[in-house]
């Protein structure tokens, strides 16, 4: 059995998104349905809604930033019930048999990998998954998660679900604590999200930035000073002096000058994925004081909740911008031309029916 659900969709990579009218299963024993009250914009929406990473499936309903309130559960949920406050992030489902999924680390699936939110197989009704820009969803108990944060808040909130997670994950992996000097790359939704985790954590946080006029903004959101990117005095007289640098840039740069800043044992985490790759770095940079290049995607189920609850007790959210859904493509633009701080999300009461 289904229901009708009510969103908005990329009908094609060259079409906007338009209203659209789908299916969305009826609660099974081991769900929970969600009418969603905010969800977040991620660049990750509008790279798949316009077909610029290739593999999408129309009509795309993106959103993976998701709020919501509990309409109903199935027979076999413990965990949740009707009126709680919840959250979905960028995956629904994944194996579960698998060492990453018995570990927590859902998002490393090494069978089927994981279901995404949207644009993903859907398990249950065949043909693909139906994302957060839409008025209700359902969703498996074990990838719904818990927010505590207050009512008022919860428009800020739904980033947490990926910018929120995709910094955290690397922070919390690499140890980053007291005592570190942290470097954040880039001050966009996920550079911001970076900086405030990282001083919540204790390290001591600096901002890299093309933009100097960014630096009255990267000392709000805590860190100690902005390094322009660019200037080469500058960078150097931090060279050797990093513990740790979160790179959240999302376009093809350079990565010697960030290496050179490391100090030995120094690590680089890249979390933005750039169109074309980044020029390969300098072995001499990474051999003679042992840095290292590393990746990271989103963090497990456990983590992600973890991060909530972080984020709850530190009184974080994202800075955010609501945004009607009839006015998407107007934020696709201003979010390509990085007009805004620093997060889109869509308000759901504005979705016409």
């Amino acid at each position: 059995m289904t229901t009708t659900a009510h969103g908005y969709a990329a009908p094609s990579a060259d079409a906007p998104l338009a209203p659209f009218t789908f299916e969305r299963r009826d609660c099974q024993p081991d769900d929970v349905a969600i009418d969603i009250l905010f969800c977040g914009v991620c660049h990750s929406d509008l790279h798949t809604a316009r077909g610029e990473w290739g593999g999408t499936l129309y009509p795309c309903v993106p959103g993976h930033e998701i709020v919501g309130r509990v309409s109903a559960v199935g027979a076999d949920v413990t965990r949740f019930a009707v009126g709680d406050v919840v959250g979905v992030g960028c995956m629904v489902d994944s194996c579960g048999q698998c060492a990453s999924c018995h570990e927590g680390e859902e998002q490393y699936c090494e069978t089927t990998g994981f279901v995404g939110t949207y644009n993903g197989p859907d398990p249950v009704l065949g043909g693909h998954t139906f994302g957060g820009y839409s008025d209700r969803i359902v969703v498996r108990q074990g990838f719904v998660l818990r927010i505590g944060h207050d009512e008022q808040d919860l428009a800020a909130v739904a980033p947490l679900l990926c910018a929120g997670i995709t910094t955290y994950s690397p922070l919390r992996h690499w140890k980053v604590g007291p005592g570190q000097k942290v470097g954040i790359v880039g001050l966009g939704g996920l550079g911001h999200m970076g900086v405030k985790i990282a001083a919540a954590m204790g390290a001591e946080v600096y901002v890299f930035s093309t933009s100097p006029n960014k630096r009255d903004d990267a000392k709000r959101l805590g860190a100690t000073d902005l390094i322009v990117s660019k200037d080469e005095e500058a960078m150097a007289a931090h060279t050797g002096t990093f513990d740790f640098i979160l790179n959240t840039v999302a376009a093809s740069h350079s990565l010697d000058p960030l290496l050179m800043l490391l100090k030995r044992d120094g690590t680089m985490t890249l979390v933005g994925v750039p169109e074309e790759p980044h020029p390969s770095p300098s072995v001499g940079a990474l051999v003679f004081k042992r840095r290292a290049i590393a990746g990271s995607l989103i963090g497990g189920i456990a983590e992600t909740q973890e991060m909530l609850d972080f984020c709850h007790d530190h009184g974080l959210t994202a800075d955010i911008e609501l945004l009607a859904m009839k006015d998407i493509e107007q934020g696709y633009d201003r979010m390509q031309r990085s007009d805004v701080k620093y997060r889109f999300v869509i308000d759901m009461a504005t979705l016409d029916k």
